[in-house]
């Protein structure tokens, strides 16, 4: 099992996760994020006063998936969360040794 994290643009929350419903991914994680990487933040005006602003809105989209299924849903993250503009996000592919659902108690693959 491997859990995905892909952390991108807010507004293309909706599009990410309908594209990994169209592959038959059944449930996910999502938690509003701030971060920079090479986009290094922006300057803003507000009310008459420039300020830099360093850490950006960002979504963390997380998955767990079994094996077989990692490389379809990256391929389906990346198609729906790209713009070709710098800081579309990234994502991060990590090995589960175990999941456990503690309504059932099912363990492995079967929790997920």
């Amino acid at each position: 099992m491997k859990k995905i994290e892909a952390v991108i643009k807010p507004f293309k929350l909706d599009e990410v996760r309908e594209a990994l419903s169209e592959i038959g991914v059944t449930g996910l994680t999502v938690t509003e994020v701030k971060g920079f990487g090479r986009q290094k933040g922006h300057t803003e005006l507000y009310r008459g006063a420039e300020y830099v602003v360093d850490f950006l809105p960002k979504v963390k989209v997380e998955l767990i998936l079994g094996d077989r299924d990692v490389d379809r849903a990256i391929e389906a993250i990346v198609k729906a969360a790209r713009t070709g503009k710098i800081g579309d996000g990234k994502i991060f592919v990590t090995a589960v040794e175990q999941v456990v659902r503690i309504r059932t108690g099912e363990s492995g693959e079967a929790a997920v």
